[in-house]
């Protein structure tokens, strides 16, 4: 069962966060972080799958401190809103967020992060600087920006051939920085997992879910 639940950061802000306990004993726990449209219908059925496979998972509103209630849909007009959203959200204090969330959850065993879009480039963050054991990042946004904090744990990638915003040059560039990385590529473009989107395409998302599981089996449990 999911529900939302408030948590703290170490600087006193409160936020919400969407909380799904594990289906089973868990085999560890997973932190979601959201796209630019924040945790909407999608980024919830996201935590639900998870937790499905064994995870706690839990997804913190990472716009909160921006507005609450922030949720968006795909089209112009919200992906506009979205992007100021993102804009005015500082990486540090999405940072203490994030850890407040790895917190609560750690009790189930090792945690993970599992980022899309923008949370892409957060959970690439949070792989070097918080206490994750692996990370996955779907069509992490603009890691060029910030090559220099790689990852501490292992990280998996999934990015779209067809992306128009994640030109592979840059790719190229991200596994130069962290040659160590897992990355895969698909027939697909930007946001292929998500099935609210027109982008989505399911042999792709599939293939990225199962490759996932793997992954997270291999270094969580």
């Amino acid at each position: 069962m999911a529900r939302w639940e408030t948590l703290m950061a170490r600087d006193g802000h409160e936020f919400a966060a969407y909380l799904a306990k594990a289906e089973g004993p868990p085999r560890g726990a997973i932190v979601v972080l959201q796209e630019i449209f924040g945790v909407n219908e999608h980024i919830r059925g996201v935590v639900e799958q998870y937790a499905a496979a064994g995870y706690v998972t839990i997804a913190p509103a990472l716009f909160d401190r921006i507005g609450r209630n922030i949720e968006l849909g795909y089209e112009p007009k919200d992906v506009e809103l979205a992007r100021g959203y993102m804009l005015q959200t500082e990486r540090a204090k999405a940072l203490l967020d994030i850890s407040a969330a790895i917190n609560v959850v750690r009790h189930a065993g090792k945690v993970g992060v599992i980022g899309y879009c923008w949370g892409g480039q957060l959970a690439w963050l949070a792989a070097g600087q918080l206490p994750v054991s692996a990370a996955v990042g779907y069509y992490a946004s603009r890691l060029w920006e910030v090559l220099e904090k790689v990852p501490a744990c292992p990280m998996m990638f999934h990015f779209g051939e067809q992306d128009a915003g994640i030109p592979l040059e840059q790719v190229e560039r991200v596994r130069a920085a962290f040659p160590q990385g897992t990355y895969h590529f698909y027939a697909a473009g930007h946001g292929f997992n998500c099935s609210a989107r027109s982008a989505y395409d399911a042999p792709s998302a599939a293939l990225a879910w199962q490759r996932t599981r793997d992954f997270l089996k291999t270094h969580l449990g």
